[in-house]
């Protein structure tokens, strides 16, 4: 399976995402843990069914040194005891972050205040920053048919 269009190839393309990989780079050296980081970049992966963008966070967790068992159960988070009460606020926000359009009312006010109560002004701003980023690139894959499974950490810089 082969990707519809090679975004690195593309002028306009390669333009974007270059500001988007500095954005990424802005988040990744934020006061915001990189295990949460990560979990949240997977489970917004997995909502929007990016298999490119699950890999690659599955295995950039791991290479950072997550433990599988926390990934397998990202997608059962809330039924799952290996998750801080910080991780749980991050993954509600990021599911409801994701899932918008489900939802009239957006990001609940529970959702942004159990966050908040776990989270600093600065690790806020950067967690709603990687929800909109990592939604970002979960749509472009997927538009693109971007095929998943080869990843290596590391690959891209």
């Amino acid at each position: 399976m082969d990707a519809r269009l090679n975004l690195f190839d593309s002028p306009v393309a390669a333009k974007v995402l270059k500001h988007l990989i500095a954005a990424n780079k802005a988040i990744a050296e934020s006061s915001l843990p990189v295990a949460t980081q990560e979990l949240v970049k997977l489970r917004a992966s997995q909502i929007n069914g990016c298999g490119f963008c699950t890999d690659m966070h599955a295995k950039d967790a791991v290479h950072a040194g997550e433990e599988w068992t926390r990934l397998n159960l990202v997608a059962a988070w809330r039924e799952a005891t290996v998750f801080t009460e910080a991780e749980r606020a991050a993954l509600e926000l990021a599911e409801q972050g994701t899932r918008i359009a489900d939802a009239a009312g957006g990001v609940s006010d529970e959702a942004w205040a159990e966050a908040a109560r776990h989270y600093d002004e600065e690790q806020l701003a950067a967690l709603v920053s990687i929800i909109a980023l990592i939604n970002a690139f979960n749509r472009g894959n997927v538009i693109i048919r971007q095929p998943a499974g080869d990843y290596q950490p590391g690959m891209f810089g």
